[in-house]
């Protein structure tokens, strides 16, 4: 089998997909269609309907779109079919059924975000980060029943700094994203559509090709999931360390933010976004969500230590730097925040 005789579907949606789209493309794969979401309405009033990262790509280069509604849609079914792909590829779409990800004759394969099969879900490199691991990845693998479950084809691993954000993981990931499925297409075209896969039972978590020995019962207790996301999610808890606080800030950082909420002394409240701290290392015995100030350095009381707030946002301002935020707040040891 040539790179030519392969007749891919793509889906995707947002910018993190369209590195990858990009790879496909200027390595002359053939790519006869790409499915993304509809375009979203915009705007005071929603009356402008904004294309998807994936879409504005496929269009400046010539590609079919399609934008169904629903995944299961007759005349969307009927219409995908048409395009005769022997091999659907997706990075960042939604959940497919069956009658969708099966239809191709050499499968359907998931360009995930993280060392599968830890964080299966919606937001793995947000919570990769939050929970302060040192590493993640991407992996690729074909698409079953269940999400994020499928058979394994290939792993990359990515090292994540200590003082990296979720920008600087996300960016990281997209291109490596775009690397892997190069080579799982290469590893499928060697394979004549049959690559060699793993089962996620089977898998550990660091490896690229993991081992055929079955994990015992405990690793699979010890599995982390990425749950999407929601506004409640990003509320920091000050009696949690001042580590974990620092990992749950910048794995939130600079999108959708971290906040808190800012309480003066009459009781009046104002949400605080906080995109970046700095770990002290100085022991704390205050009330957790206490303020001080350190020379001309902002700091909030955690379980354990002081962490210094280094840049932030109040509702209805920019982001600033805590310097600039002190210049425009006046009494701002006697409020605490929650």
């Amino acid at each position: 089998m040539t790179k030519e005789d392969l007749r891919i579907v793509f889906m995707g949606t947002p910018e993190f997909a369209v590195e990858t789209l990009q790879a496909l493309v200027e390595n002359k794969y053939n790519v006869v269609a790409v499915v993304t979401q509809p375009d979203k309405p915009v705007g005071r009033h929603g009356s402008v309907l904004q294309p998807s990262a994936v879409k504005q790509y496929a269009v400046e280069h010539g590609l079919a779109v399609l934008q169904p509604e629903k995944m299961k849609d007759p005349q969307f079914v009927e219409t995908l079919r048409s395009y005769r792909a022997n091999l659907q590829v997706v990075v960042a779409f939604r959940m497919l059924p069956e009658v969708v990800w099966a239809m191709p004759e050499y499968g359907t394969f998931n360009v995930h975000a993280a060392l599968l099969p830890q964080y299966r879900g919606a937001a793995p490199i947000n919570w990769a980060v939050i929970n302060g691991e040192t590493q993640t990845g991407v992996t690729t693998f074909f698409l079953d029943h269940d999400i994020d479950t499928g058979r394994i084809i290939m792993k990359k691993p990515f090292d994540i700094p200590d003082d990296a954000d979720v920008e600087y993981v996300y960016d990281g990931l997209m291109h490596l994203g775009a690397e892997i499925c190069l080579d799982t297409l290469q590893a499928i075209i060697d394979a004549d559509g049959h690559p060699k896969t793993v089962s996620q039972d089977d898998s550990s978590f660091f490896t690229p090709f993991p081992s055929e020995a079955r994990l015992p019962v405990a690793f699979h207790s010890s599995l982390k999931a990425a749950p999407k996301i929601f506004k409640e999610t990003c509320e920091i808890n000050w009696t949690k360390t001042a580590k974990q606080v620092y990992d749950f800030v910048r794995g939130l950082s600079p999108y959708p933010g971290a906040w808190t909420t800012l309480v003066t002394p009459d009781d009046k409240k104002t949400v605080l976004k906080i995109f970046k701290t700095r770990k002290t290392g100085l022991e704390c015995q205050a009330e957790t969500g206490s303020l001080r100030i350190e020379g001309k350095q902002l700091q909030v009381a955690a379980a354990d230590q002081w962490l210094q707030l280094e840049e932030l946002q109040l509702a209805g301002k920019k982001r600033m730097a805590v310097r600039d935020f002190l210049n425009g707040m006046k009494d701002i040891e006697v409020c605490h925040i929650k």
